[in-house]
């Protein structure tokens, strides 16, 4: 049974040396990257190994990336080689605070050219819980491959669709970011976001910040998903839940807030993908909100602790030892 699927773009990611801006860096590492690819492999971390539907290159970039997915425990079973497309690339900046920004390389790449229909019926109706990324909306086929995924699942009893939108608008040419999300959005039961994704879909006022997270997740609630996970970074993180998620036992919305662990951050790169990671594991477990939350927090504190967003996914014991120095 495929209890978790996963879907989106692996990408490789040159991590600079050292802080400061793209054009100053003269040196980087390759890194495994992707915000679902990272999803994929700290579900695997944290013992819960999904099914991954991906594309990469028939090229050495593809090789060392399905290398990396194999060897993190991530299912093989959906893993496509394009022979006719590069892996995507995305070079990573860093700031004095560990915050990045990004530089992708993906005109035409294999993550862009994922085919509706490759996720068959059959392995849908075995998952229980399925997962997307933004980006792979800005471009066909892929766009309409992952919202015919998520429409399908859709029709999967008792199954649970979660979408991150990952905003980096700059990839949308020629699509529409705001209305793409308000689509995943229709769709999704879950959606985990920041304030900065949901003023680039639209939903918050540019000025909105980590302080409106109650009123940023009441407003995508009422775009279709029963649960939000606003993430606000060394601040933890808020959920809001309306009567119909399965993890809400009241008949009023459940709100519940968490302050986050405190860590030496080196690399947030890839930190709200743990997040993600170990939201999913504990809510799919049966866990509360409120235990899935402080959960998520820990996994994507513990993340930030070295460079790389794959590389730095933590195990369950790892996670645990973080909570308890911590709590």
């Amino acid at each position: 049974m495929t209890r978790i699927l996963v879907t989106g773009e692996t990408l490789i990611d040159f991590v600079p040396e050292d802080h400061g801006p793209l054009d100053a860096m003269e040196t980087f590492h390759r890194r495994a990257g992707g915000a679902p690819a990272n999803v994929a492999v700290g579900l695997a971390r944290l013992g819960e190994p999904p099914s991954f539907w991906t594309r990469i290159g028939d090229d050495p970039f593809g090789d060392y990336l399905a290398r990396t997915l194999a060897e993190a425990g991530v299912r093989e079973d959906l893993i496509e080689r394009d022979p006719d497309a590069d892996t995507a690339l995305v070079f990573v900046s860093l700031d004095p605070d560990a915050d990045r920004a990004f530089s992708f390389h993906r005109n035409g790449t294999a993550d862009t050219r994922m085919q509706p229909g490759t996720v068959g019926d059959g392995t849908l109706a075995e998952t229980e819980w399925v997962h997307a990324g933004g980006v792979v909306l800005a471009d066909e086929p892929s766009r309409t491959a992952t919202f015919d995924l998520l429409s399908r699942a859709n029709d999967v009893d008792d199954a649970v669709v979660s979408f991150d939108p990952n905003a980096r608008p700059e990839l949308f040419e020629g699509v529409d970011f705001v209305d793409s999300c308000r689509r995943a959005f229709e769709l999704a039961d879950v959606v985990k976001a920041t304030a900065e994704d949901l003023v680039a879909a639209g939903i918050a006022d540019p000025t909105a910040d980590d302080g409106d997270a109650p009123a940023l997740a009441s407003a995508v609630c009422d775009r279709g998903p029963h649960t939000v996970l606003l993430t606000r970074g060394a601040d933890g993180a808020l959920a809001r839940a309306t009567p119909e998620a399965p993890w809400n036992p009241t008949d009023e919305p459940l709100v519940v807030e968490h302050g986050g662990c405190p860590v030496d951050p080196v690399d947030t790169t890839g930190a709200g993908d743990a997040f993600t990671a170990g939201a999913i594991t504990a809510l799919s477990a049966g866990e509360s909100l409120s235990e899935a939350v402080a959960f998520a927090n820990a996994v994507a504190a513990r993340s930030t602790t070295a460079k790389g967003a794959m590389t730095a996914l933590p195990t369950r014991p790892e996670v645990e030892e973080l909570r308890a120095e911590t709590d």
